[in-house]
C-alpha cells in the first residue's frame, strides 16, 4: 500500500481547510486501527508535529514504519553531534520505540553551512548505532536538491507534489531520484486541502490563481470525480513514487480516502498544472 499516514493533526491543528483543531487521542487510536486494517503501516510524524510522537507512543506503535524529522538545528549549538543524538533520544523516548524507520531534516539547507559536514556524519552515525535505519530530507521545492544530492547521499526525499504541480517532473527529478534508487515519499496531495475546497470556499488571497482552479474545478465535474479521487488516484498512478501521505482529522475522513484511492484517472489536460512557487508552498501564503 502506498498510503502512509501523517500525523501533524494528531499533535496541533494543521491545515488551511483544517477546522476541527487538534485530532482527540480516541480518534487517533480509530485512525490508526483503521489504517492498519488496509495495509497502511508508514507513520509519518516530526519533532515540530506539536505532542504527536507522545500521542503515538502512548497509543503503541510496535510493528508501524515511523518517519520522524528533526527541526532547525538552533543558533547556538556547539556541538551539532550531541544535538541530533538527544534529540533521537528524546524522539524515540516519546515514541516508546528503540529505532525509527527514517530520520528526515525539515531544514536541509543547513547542510550546506559551514557544519554541514559534521551534520551529515551526526545523521549517519544515528544509522550506525541502529536507531535509524534511513535517512533523508523534506524539501519544499525540487531546487534544493541540486545542491544537496550533489556531495551528500539519502535513502529518502519528502516533496511536495500533486496534481497541480509540476516542479517535482519538469525538473526531471521525480525520474532522477527513482533511478538512484531514492525512496520518495510525497506529501501535499490535497495542497493543504485547497484542491478539495469548492469555488466559494476558496480563500480571496488565492484569486491570482483563478483560472487555474476554474480548469480544475472543470475537469473533476466533467469526469464525475471527487477531487479527493482525483487527487490521489493521480498520485499513486505515478511509478516513482514510494510513498504517498495522507493526514485526516477522523477515521470517516480516512475511509473516504482509502475508497477514492481505488480506480482510474482520466487523461489529465496538459494546461493543468503549475510551477508557481507562491502557490505550492503554503509556506509562503502569508505573503499573499
Amino acid at each position: 500500500m502506498k498510503l502512509a499516514l501523517g500525523t501533524a493533526q494528531f499533535g496541533l491543528k494543521y491545515g488551511v481547510a483544517n477546522s476541527k483543531g487538534q485530532v482527540s487521542q480516541l480518534e487517533v487510536k480509530n485512525i490508526l486501527h483503521l489504517a492498519a486494517e488496509n495495509s497502511i503501516q508508514t507513520l509519518d510524524t516530526a519533532i515540530a508535529y506539536g505532542n504527536s510522537e507522545a500521542v503515538l507512543g502512548e497509543l503503541g506503535v510496535d510493528g508501524w514504519d515511523i518517519i520522524s524529522k528533526l527541526p532547525a538545528v538552533p543558533d547556538n549549538c556547539k556541538n551539532i553531534s550531541q544535538w541530533v543524538d538527544d534529540q533521537v533520544t528524546a524522539s524515540l523516548t516519546r515514541l516508546q520505540k528503540p529505532m525509527v524507520h527514517g530520520l528526515l531534516l525539515h531544514r536541509p539547507n543547513q547542510l550546506l553551512d559551514s557544519y554541514g559536514t559534521e551534520y551529515y556524519q551526526a545523521l549517519q552515525r544515528q544509522k550506525d548505532l541502529g536507531r535509524v535505519s534511513k535517512i533523508g530530507i523534506s524539501i519544499y521545492q525540487p531546487s534544493e536538491l541540486d545542491a544537496l544530492l550533489s556531495v551528500m547521499n539519502f535513502d529518502i526525499v519528502q516533496a511536495p507534489f500533486n496534481i497541480l504541480d509540476l516542479r517535482l517532473i519538469e525538473s526531471g527529478w521525480l525520474k532522477k531520484l527513482h533511478q538512484n534508487g531514492i525512496e520518495i515519499h510525497i506529501r501535499s496531495v490535497f495542497l493543504q486541502g485547497l484542491l478539495l475546497m469548492d469555488s466559494e470556499q476558496r480563500p480571496d488571497i488565492f484569486s491570482d490563481w483563478k483560472e487555474l482552479f476554474s480548469d480544475w474545478d472543470d475537469f473533476v465535474q466533467k469526469n464525475r470525480l471527487s477531487p479527493v479521487e482525483a487527487c490521489l488516484r493521480y498520485v499513486l498512478a505515478q511509478p516513482e513514487i514510494t510513498q504517498v501521505i495522507v493526514g485526516v482529522d477522523s477515521s470517516q475522513q480516512l475511509q473516504e480516502i482509502i475508497s477514492a484511492a481505488k480506480g482510474v484517472l482520466p487523461k489529465i489536460p496538459s494546461a493543468l498544472g503549475t510551477t508557481d512557487p507562491i502557490l505550492l508552498d503554503p509556506s509562503r501564503w502569508n505573503q499573499l
